[in-house]
């Protein structure tokens, strides 16, 4: 089971992270390209979504690998599914419904990280 959280854990913080990076980095003109829900009005809130997604990618691994406030990496993906149940909606409101399967999987994952690693501690 430990092997499994791991691997889900490891997908979930690459995909974070780079989702959580581009966001933070990528110019407004170049994002809302990308992302139809991107405006220049609602740039503070895509940034600041970034960076929780950047913090939530380190929240997976970190904390439960260091042992340092293990408790951390539960609450982290907790915080990481959540921000799928808001995309799902989004998406479907948007007509993006291609994109919600993936966002499905990110919160299967999310979940099954959150539950595996609370019954953990």
């Amino acid at each position: 089971m430990n092997v499994a959280l791991w691997i889900a854990s490891g997908l979930l913080a690459v995909m974070f992270l780079a989702a959580g990076l581009m966001k933070a980095t990528k110019p407004v003109d170049a994002l809302s390209k990308q992302m139809r829900w991107v405006t220049p009005e609602r740039i503070a809130a895509v940034r600041t979504l970034a960076w929780l997604e950047v913090l939530g990618a380190v929240g997976l691994i970190l904390p439960w690998a260091t042992g340092v406030a293990p408790v951390l990496t539960p609450v982290a993906a907790v915080g990481l599914a959540l921000t799928q149940v808001g995309a799902i909606p989004l998406h479907m409101r948007l007509g993006e419904a291609k994109s919600v399967p993936v966002n499905v999987v990110l919160l299967a994952l999310a979940v099954f990280v959150a539950v595996g690693r609370f019954a953990g501690l």
